[in-house]
C-alpha cells in the first residue's frame, strides 16, 4: 500500500501539533539540517526538543546560533537524552555509530535512518533488540522543502512510527510509504533523479546559449520551465503523455523537437539510467550486508 503526505500547513497553530519529546540527530549534515529548518518551520518542534551531535566544533556553534537547538560533540550524550533518533552519519562510518551509541539509547526506542544503502537488516543487527527503526530514502530537493521522501519500516516498527515518519518528513516536502524491497527502485528515481534533472537543464540552458540567449536568461528559463511543468502534473493530475500532446501542434516547433529528442533516445537512456541506479543501488545493499557480517566475525573473534 501506498500513502503520501504534504507538508504541513504553516497557517495551523503550532501549540496543536507541537510532537512530544526529544528528537537526537547523530550527524548534523546537509540532510539533518535540511529536516530541522523544515521541523522548526512546521513548528512540529520548538528548538530546545532537538538534540544534535557533530565532531566540528564550528558546526555546532553554527546550528546553535541559527536554529536555537542543543549541539555536543559527543554522540553518546545525544541518544541519552532523546526519545527518537535520526541516523544522519555517512553511511560508511554509520556502523561504528551505531556500536557506540547501543548501549545507550532508551529502551524501544524509534530510530530513523537515512543512511543510503544501509538495510533494516544491517541496522536492526547493529540495535538493541526490541528498537523500532525505519528506514528513508530522502532526495536533495528536501534543502529546499521540495523532497521526495520514501519510508519503510523494520520489524518492530510501528503503524505509529510510519504515521510520525511521514509527518517528520512532510515537512521537507512529499512522501510515500513502501516496502523496502523497493527502496532501490526509489534510490534509481527520486533518489538519483535529482541528478539527471540537473543535467537537462544544464543541456537545455546550453542550447539556450547556443541560439542566442544569454547564460543567465538560458538557466532561468531552463530551470523555470522543469519546474512549471513538473507543477502543472502534479496540480492537474493529468498524464504526462496528455500534457505533452497540449504542447504540440500540427507541423509546430514542439513536435518537431519532441521528434529529434525521441530519434536521439532519450526516453530509453532515462529508463537505462534508472535501471543502472537501482542495480547499482542493490548492490550496494549487499555489500553493506557483506562489511556488517564482517565486521561481526571480527568482534568474535576478538572476543
Amino acid at each position: 500500500m501506498i500513502t503520501e503526505t504534504t507538508a504541513p500547513s504553516a497557517e495551523e497553530p503550532s501549540k496543536d501539533k507541537t510532537l512530544p519529546g526529544t528528537i537526537g540527530f547523530l550527524g548534523t549534515g546537509n540532510m539533518a539540517e535540511a529536516l530541522i529548518k523544515g521541523l522548526l518551520a512546521a513548528g512540529l518542534v520548538k528548538p530546545e526538543q532537538i538534540w544534535g551531535s557533530d565532531p566540528r566544533q564550528s558546526r555546532c556553534q553554527q546550528l546553535r546560533q541559527q536554529y536555537g537547538i542543543n549541539m555536543t560533540t559527543h554522540n553518546i550524550d545525544v541518544v541519552r537524552r532523546a526519545s527518537m533518533i535520526v541516523l544522519s552519519v555517512k553511511p560508511q562510518v554509520l556502523l561504528p555509530v551505531m556500536d557506540e551509541v547501543a548501549p545507550h539509547l532508551k529502551p524501544k526506542c524509534l530510530c530513523i535512518s537515512v543512511a543510503a544503502g544501509v538495510p533494516l537488516q544491517v541496522l536492526e543487527a547493529h540495535l538493541p533488540k526490541g528498537t523500532r527503526v525505519i528506514r528513508v530514502m530522502p532526495n536533495t530537493p528536501a534543502l529546499v522543502g521540495a523532497g521526495a521522501t520514501a519510508i519503510a519500516a523494520g520489524s518492530t516498527a510501528t503503524e505509529d512510527d510510519v504515521k510520525l515518519s511521514q509527518q517528520l518528513f512532510g515537512a521537507i516536502g512529499f512522501t510515500v510509504v513502501l516496502d523496502e524491497d523497493q527502496l532501490d527502485a526509489v534510490t534509481g528515481l527520486s533518489g538519483s533523479g535529482p541528478a539527471y534533472m540537473f543535467l537537462v537543464i544544464e543541456a537545455l540552458s546550453d542550447a539556450g546559449v547556443k541560439v542566442g540567449l544569454s547564460r543567465y536568461n538560458a538557466v532561468a528559463l531552463a530551470a523555470h520551465t522543469v519546474l512549471g511543468s513538473a507543477k502543472l502534473l502534479l496540480e492537474t493530475g493529468q498524464h504526462p503523455g496528455h500534457l505533452k500532446d497540449m504542447v504540440t501542434s500540427p507541423g509546430g516547433t514542439a513536435i518537431a523537437g519532441l521528434h529529434t529528442l525521441e530519434a536521439g533516445g532519450l526516453r530509453t537512456t532515462l529508463i537505462n539510467a534508472v535501471e543502472a541506479a537501482t542495480r547499482r543501488s542493490r548492490e550496494l545493499g549487499e555489500l553493506a550486508i557483506t562489511n556488517a557480517e564482517k565486521r561481526r566475525q571480527r568482534s568474535t573473534d576478538k572476543s
